[in-house]
This record gives structure tokens, sequence and C-alpha cells, in this order.
């Protein structure tokens, strides 16, 4: 849903706006309208929809309007399967993904091995552990980067010092499953509570 966030806007304002910003001002005027039906109706009068779509973001990023969901997500699994989530998932399969790569010993999927399993290591518990800390991305994304690597690089040896002193012991089966574990579940509860920070952005009860 597409919310303009002011009135309709002034004179003076409509005339620094693009053709297609003034259009998108106009289809809004002071209520609101689904996203599909504003870009289809600047389409049927000779808009673009790329540019018709270009001129919603950039009337977004100057606040003139605001984008939002017609129906927040009221639950987490709902919250878990929308667009919002999908670098829960992108990180959860590249975890599955070199839990699985740990068996390839030829051609192409080695070489995935090596890519995954370097992940695995040096950035993905750390990554989750830091949307875990900081679910309302307070932090640039080169310092959670580099937060992401710096403290993979010492949850790893904690993890092998727990594991030194179990029957497994440090082998690399073990390992890798005990990080797949612990960078999945510190992901778990990085979304969990993301959604409670969406919650309350969205007035969600």
């Amino acid at each position: 849903m597409i919310m303009a966030k002011k009135g309709k806007p002034q004179v003076d304002e409509r005339e620094k706006l693009s053709a297609e910003e003034a259009a998108v001002m106009k289809r809004l005027g002071n209520g609101a309208a689904p996203v599909g039906s504003v870009v289809e109706g600047l389409r049927t009068e000779g808009y673009g929809a790329d540019r018709s779509v270009e001129a919603l973001l950039a009337l977004q990023r100057d606040k003139k309007v605001t984008v939002q969901e017609a129906t927040p997500y009221a639950t987490l699994s709902a919250y878990g399967l929308s667009p919002y989530s999908l670098w829960f998932w992108a990180a959860s399969g590249a975890v599955i993904l070199s839990l699985v790569l740990i068996w390839a010993t030829s051609g192409v999927a080695l070489y995935l091995r090596y890519v995954f399993g370097s992940a695995l290591v040096l950035f993905l518990p750390g990554y989750a552990l830091i949307e875990a800390l900081y679910p309302k991305r307070e932090l640039d994304e080169l310092t959670r980067f580099a937060l992401s690597i710096g403290l993979s690089l010492a949850l790893v040896p904690l993890t092998g010092l727990v594991l030194n002193y179990t029957p497994f012991g440090i082998r690399l089966l073990p390992v890798a499953i005990s990080l797949a574990g612990v960078t999945l579940a510190l992901l778990s509860v990085a979304v969990r509570r993301k959604f409670e920070y969406y919650k309350l952005s969205k007035g969600v009860t």
C-alpha cells in the first residue's frame, strides 16, 4: 500500500517534480492506494512501468510518500516468509550448503566447498551474532562486515574448545556441525528479535 505522507503538494512543490512524480502524487491525492494500481494507472496514461516505479522510489526517498504493507505481518511465521527475512534464508542456506559440501572431493563442488567452508568459519557465525545483537541495523554495512569476521574468529575457537572436552573431539564433521548449529541458533534469535522490532514499528499487537 502506498500512502501520501502529506496532503496534496503545493504548486511550487509540483514544479520541482518530474512528470512521473507529479502523476504519482496526483493519483494519490490525500489518501492511499495500492502500488500496483498506481503503476497500472500511470501506464494507461502513457508512463512506463519502470519510470513510474523509479518516480515512486524517488518520492519515498524524499519522504513525500510512504510505502508500507497493506496488512502488516502479524505472526513470526508470516514475517519469516516475507521479503524482510530474505537475509535469514540466504544465511541459513549458505550454512546448510556448507555442510552438504563437506563430502565434495572433486570438480566444481570442491571449490564451492572451499568457498562455503571458509564462509562458515570466517563470516557466518559472527554475522548471525551481529544480527542478533543489533536487530535494528544501528551499524553501517562496513562495520557489520568487520565485526562479523572478528566475532567469527572468536566464536570458532570457543566452539573448538567445547568440542575438545566431548567424545567427538576436534574433527572436521563435529566442528562443522557445531558451527552450523551455533550459527542457525543465532540466526533464529536474530529473526525473532527483528520481528519484535517490526511489530513495534508497525503497531502490531
